[in-house]
């Protein structure tokens, strides 16, 4: 063989491998490629297709929720497992927190994805003020608003306390300091009159800790918000306590000042010894999330969720006869995700 024929078969030798390696780093790079130009591979079996007709990227969901002897902590639960076992791409966990300051907090550094606030602290947190103030999260964005959540009073009968104005001078729970129930507190005494929180002989415990010292008589009352009926409250009211009523006018009070407020009943036989309705006053519960959660993401989040509202129902009765007409009213004009936004839009809510 003369050598310029060996040397054009080693030029197309070179050549051809050349033109394989090219094949194979095409092959390697194709699911990337694939997830860029909107083309996905095939599905596992059983796996739920994501709504754009591309796979989303794997979605790891940290969800905080309250102290585990809440309603909330409960619904967390629930919303939790029902997303991490219908939508193939998430991993959903709920955890016990602080409750709604601490969540919206965790929320805005990026420690967690979704959570549940009372819509008055979500508004003070998009916007900078109250506990916010020099902390704005301007990419807020809800979910869905839920049920509403009752402010409930609750009082041992040997401390005479049967107004918000009674509980001056007493031994009363108030939660933590600087949480959404502290919050409540100061809002409301100071509607009925009081100097929160001078005339008040505070004590800042969980509402469990509150539970057994009201059961063996070791303060005079403490303030439970949270979804009716609560644990704190029933073993309360078990123990011969009793749920004090909030009068019109300081609800009227608290109206002027903060629009998000609304006037509740608590149905009577909602706990052991209650034989009247009590009216108290409640906030709407709000399922918000980060902003840079993707479209794709929070639209399956918010799909699965509505369309499965009455499973979610029968496993936790505050989540119980939800509707997608009543999610998007009373949320203090909070912003919805374009995610959840696009799914309302799709089934004629918005």
């Amino acid at each position: 063989m003369n050598m310029k024929k060996l040397l054009s078969m080693v030029l197309a030798a070179a050549l051809m491998t050349g033109v394989l390696a090219g094949c194979g780093g095409n092959n390697g790079g194709s699911t990337s490629g694939a997830a860029d130009s909107g083309t996905a591979s095939n599905p596992p079996a059983g796996s739920q297709p994501a709504s754009s007709g591309s796979a989303p990227d794997a979605l790891v969901i940290n969800f905080p929720t309250a102290s585990a002897s809440g309603a909330l902590y409960a619904v967390g639960a629930a919303i939790t497992n029902l997303w991490d076992t219908e939508i193939d791409y998430v991993s959903a966990s709920s955890q016990a927190s602080a409750g709604g300051i601490e969540n919206l907090n965790l929320v805005s550094a990026g420690e967690a994805q979704v959570s549940i606030a009372i819509s008055s602290n979500c508004y003070q947190c998009l916007n900078g003020t109250d506990s916010f103030e020099g902390y704005a999260y301007d990419d807020l964005r809800v979910i869905a608003g839920l049920y509403f959540n009752p402010n409930q009073v609750v009082a041992t009968e040997k401390s005479g306390i049967t107004n918000l104005a009674d509980v001056k001078g007493k031994h009363f729970a108030v939660a933590s300091a600087g949480s959404s129930v502290y919050g409540e507190c100061e809002n409301h005494f100071t509607a009925a009159g009081l100097t929160f929180p001078d005339d008040i002989n505070c004590e800042y415990i969980t509402f469990t800790d509150a539970a057994d010292m009201l059961q063996n008589g070791s303060i005079d009352g403490a303030w439970i918000m949270s979804g009716a009926p609560a644990s704190a409250v029933t073993q309360a009211c078990t123990a011969g306590c009793k749920l004090v009523d909030i009068s019109d006018d300081v609800i009227s009070a608290l109206q002027a000042q903060y629009p998000w407020y609304a006037p509740f009943t608590i149905p009577a036989g909602t706990y052991p010894n209650q034989d009247v309705d009590v009216q108290t006053s409640a906030i709407k519960m709000v399922m918000f999330c980060r902003g840079d959660l993707s479209e794709v993401s929070v639209y399956d989040l918010t799909k699965t969720f509505w369309e499965n509202i009455d499973k979610l129902g029968e496993a936790q009765g505050n989540l119980k006869g939800l509707t997608p007409e009543e999610a998007v009213k009373d949320i203090a004009g909070l912003p919805l995700h374009a995610g959840a936004e696009r799914y309302y839009k799709e089934i004629g809510v918005l």
